[in-house]
């Protein structure tokens, strides 16, 4: 006994200064990455004033966009959406070579992959904190207007991309601003609008596409192996440099490798979370009615939480935006590799993307969370809130509610690394060495955003990825029109039956 009892405190005695040296590790860096961030968020959330309203331009930015193109686009999230789930099924495609790298399954997976994540998750659980229950109606209206935005952004994608000739490709707004703006007779602002874009980009990829998802799932591992009394607890680096390893593995082999892993996991991890939150819904459903109308009283209810209405306004449109990027100009990227002779069918299966992450899955957690009741109380943010809603029907919920974020934040990683990769290589060139330095710098911030705190990692997320809009929308403004003169030919062609069906 007494020589287990010395063995006892020599090991906990080298083990406090390995976990004091690990927690000043995590505080340093969260030292060091807060007044970037904080500077940075308000320099991208600048707000505006009507009346005796403030909120972000940003958002005004993105919204008034949506909704114009929803109605310029004739509705096309509506009457598209069935001709959009043909597509995806394979209907239409030719088995002819056809120029490309991916199929319109594929390509929306890895698209999906990106948007369907923490912000599902986490996000949604911040809005309601901050915004009360109805956050979530506007956070649907975000998603459905935001439907049109992306079968825009990702018909451009297609439509300009760069193909060469070992068949790889590269596409997004880098590509349709600098030549669509070209075509326009704006070679210059084109040139600048997609140079910012791609900084942007490689922002939003170290922000939101790994710092948030790395953040929030050590967070939830934390949460499942015992709170504060877990071995990982203040060990944020070293479960970052697990995470990052994994990813390095997998976006080695760049988008046909990506799309192999997010084809099989997305559709398995939506699943999973789906079924758990419909089998709490049902369990309560006698408490389904008064959950619908705490989300319609809040809504619009001039004394709801954060600032009355606009305020909820604000924080349903502000995560329908970071949880389904659209309007952003993240998703033309992946889209851009698809197999297709068509850019306009592109558009179409890219505008299930919003409806799928926002309108079904973060409608889902919200009325998990607003069911629970737990969004009043004190102390309790993102992920944890989440988790505890969940874990108060199914018990053991929080270890698969783990197991599902580990998968929701690593498809999100590799998803983005695949953006940020194709807007570094735009501003510094196709090689190997650009390709190796991008995919290092991705990992080490996979470790930081591990061991930062949620305030601050939200904030550089927020204002990275929000930072994309800008360039992106102006590109899309100018561009528009032959959007539309391409969709309105489609439509005639499908009705005249031009457009030939293989299965």
């Amino acid at each position: 006994m007494k020589k287990l009892s010395v063995l006892s405190i020599l090991l906990m005695s080298s083990f406090i200064p390995l976990q004091l040296f690990a927690r000043g590790i995590d505080e340093r860096i969260n030292d060091a990455m807060a007044p970037v961030t904080a500077i940075m968020f308000k320099i991208v959330f600048f707000p505006i004033t009507i009346g005796e309203v403030s909120f972000p331009f940003v958002l005004l930015w993105l919204v008034v966009a949506a909704a114009g193109f929803t109605v310029y686009m004739g509705f096309v999230n509506v009457r598209g959406f069935k001709h959009a789930i043909e597509l995806v099924r394979g209907i239409y495609d030719s088995p002819d070579k056809q120029k490309g790298e991916v199929s319109h399954f594929q390509a929306l997976t890895a698209a999906l992959s990106a948007t369907v994540g923490l912000g599902n998750i986490a996000g949604v659980a911040v809005a309601i904190t901050l915004g009360g229950p109805g956050a979530t109606l506007w956070m649907i209206f975000g998603g459905l207007f935001g439907m049109s935005s992306k079968f825009v952004e990702c018909t451009l994608g297609v439509k300009y991309r760069k193909v060469r000739e070992d068949g790889s490709v590269s596409g997004g707004p880098m590509y349709y601003l600098s030549k669509g703006f070209a075509e326009k007779g704006f070679s210059g602002l084109g040139k600048a609008l997609a140079f910012f874009f791609a900084v942007m980009c490689i922002g939003g990829s170290l922000g939101g596409g790994n710092m948030f998802q790395a953040n929030q799932a050590f967070k939830q591992a934390i949460i499942a192996t015992g709170g504060e009394q877990s071995l990982l607890y203040q060990q944020g680096w070293i479960f970052g440099l697990v995470m990052a390893t994994l990813v390095g593995v997998v976006i080695i082999g760049g988008i046909k490798s990506i799309v192999r892993v997010t084809s099989k996991l997305v559709p398995v991890m939506v699943v999973i979370y789906i079924c758990a939150a419909l089998f709490i819904i049902f369990s309560h459903i006698t408490l389904l009615p008064q959950a619908v109308m705490a989300i319609l009283r809040g809504a619009f209810a001039p004394e709801a939480l954060y600032g009355g209405v606009v305020g909820v306004m604000i924080q349903g449109f502000r995560r329908a935006a970071f949880s389904n990027e659209a309007g952003i100009g993240s998703a033309p990227i992946a889209h851009a590799a698809v197999k297709t002779d068509e850019p306009v069918t592109e558009g179409f299966v890219a505008l299930l993307e919003p409806f799928l992450d926002t309108v079904v899955i973060c409608t889902m957690t919200a009325l998990v969370i607003i069911i629970s009741g737990l969004y009043v109380e004190q102390g309790m943010d993102g992920i944890a809130l989440t988790s505890r809603a969940f874990e108060q029907v199914i018990f053991w919920f929080p270890y698969i509610l783990s197991v599902a974020v580990l998968l929701f934040a690593f498809s999100t990683m590799i998803a983005w690394s695949y953006y940020g990769l194709k807007a570094w290589t735009y501003i510094f060139g196709e090689s190997a060495a650009s390709d190796v330095s991008y995919k290092l710098l991705f990992c080490v911030f996979i470790v930081l955003g591990s061991a930062m705190n949620l305030g601050s990692v939200i904030e550089f997320t927020d204002a990275m990825i929000f930072a994309m809009s800008f360039p992106n929308l102006v590109g899309l403004y100018l561009l528009a029109p032959g959007v539309k003169r391409d969709l309105d030919s489609y439509f005639d062609r499908l009705r005249q039956g031009q457009i030939r069906r293989y299965k």
